[in-house]
């Protein structure tokens, strides 16, 4: 599932306020908000100071975004956890007692019973449960605070990665209100995390500036910034972090790092699930934070792609235009009688 229709812009103003360029609200509203940055010009004069009274307004009013988020995934992680918990305990159970039984009873069983064993054994790993070890894992459980939060951020986010999802009912029917009201707020969370990150171009497009710098290698220099960070911070770092974490390689370090901020969360790398190791106790709940900021930073990015690809369509037009005007509007030659 995706979910970039969320707001999100990157901008770069000089000081003296001679040019300015924001970036796309969505991918609805890109073509009329990001066309400083798409049609490659950075001559958008809009003079204008902030009040320090709307400044302040403005940070209040993220801060309180901010920490409202987080409650609300905090919150949504305490209701999971206190709906699942049980009644994936006692499937746990369930299955060690199934598997003992199969132990015990394999050499006398038919092929009718061991198919249903199959069966059995089949539905419980796609609910989570793996009947492996010895009892005393019956007590981890994958509803814990950490594991909850982490399937919170991907009900929000809309990553839908399919390996936990509640099985109790009341679990379900909280998952679809949380969701309903979970995904707006998302969206709206992504949007000033946006903003955040359109500052550090902001500050950049001055410095250079200030050094005399022209303006479309200000722009240029700016957008390669707001590239190679955020590569490094969202996908080069991370994916040695899990390499090192998780035992995959990095190349499926970077893989499960793309898939995931993307959105598309095919399920095949999920942290966290490797058996038999040992992951520290908030691991999980860390990697969905990484997850929540990283969506902000890919959102842009595939609106400023969209952007590329479509001012490349046009170029591509006008260029095939110009091409056939000599042929269509070529002298005729005077016919002779």
């Amino acid at each position: 599932m995706n979910v970039f229709g969320s707001s999100l812009s990157l901008s770069a103003q000089d000081p003296s306020g001679n040019w300015s360029c924001e970036g796309s609200s969505c991918l609805g509203e890109a073509s009329q908000e990001y066309k400083g940055f798409a049609n490659r010009h950075l001559s958008l004069p809009v003079p204008c100071r902030v009040p320090p009274k709307a400044m302040c307004t403005g940070k209040l009013q993220t801060s309180l975004l901010v920490v409202g988020y987080f409650v609300y995934l905090l919150v949504g992680a305490a209701v999971f956890q206190a709906l699942e918990r049980t009644a994936e305990k006692q499937e746990k159970r369930a299955a060690a007692r199934m598997k003992e039984a199969f132990l015990h009873n394999f050499t006398h069983l038919t092929i009718a019973e061991i198919e249903q064993f199959m069966k059995n054994l089949t539905e419980a790993i796609q609910n989570g449960v793996y009947p492996v070890g010895n009892e005393s894992q019956i007590e981890d459980s994958n509803w814990d605070f950490s594991d909850s939060f982490f399937f919170a951020g991907t009900v929000v986010s809309t990553i839908g990665y399919g390996t936990l999802h509640p099985k109790t009912a009341g679990g379900q029917i909280f998952c679809v209100f949380f969701a309903l009201f979970g995904i707006p707020l998302n969206i709206v969370f992504l949007h000033r995390v946006g903003k955040m990150l359109s500052l550090l171009c902001k500050k950049l497009g001055k410095f250079l500036y200030e050094k005399g710098m022209r303006k479309k290698k200000i722009k240029f220099l700016t957008l390669l910034f707001f590239l190679v960070m955020g590569i490094l911070v969202f996908l080069c770092l991370p994916s040695l972090f899990f390499q090192i974490t998780e035992g995959w390689s990095y190349s499926e370090g970077i893989y499960f790092a793309f898939i995931t901020l993307s959105t598309i969360g095919f399920g095949d790398y999920v942290v966290g699930k490797q058996p038999g190791r040992n992951y520290f106790r908030y691991y999980r709940m860390l990697v969905a934070i990484w997850i929540l900021f990283g969506l902000a930073w890919i959102a842009l990015l595939f609106n400023l792609l969209t952007m590329v690809l479509e001012d490349t369509e046009k170029i591509i037009v006008k260029d095939l235009h110009q091409i056939g005007k000599p042929f269509l509007q070529g002298p005729l030659t005077p016919s002779t009688t």
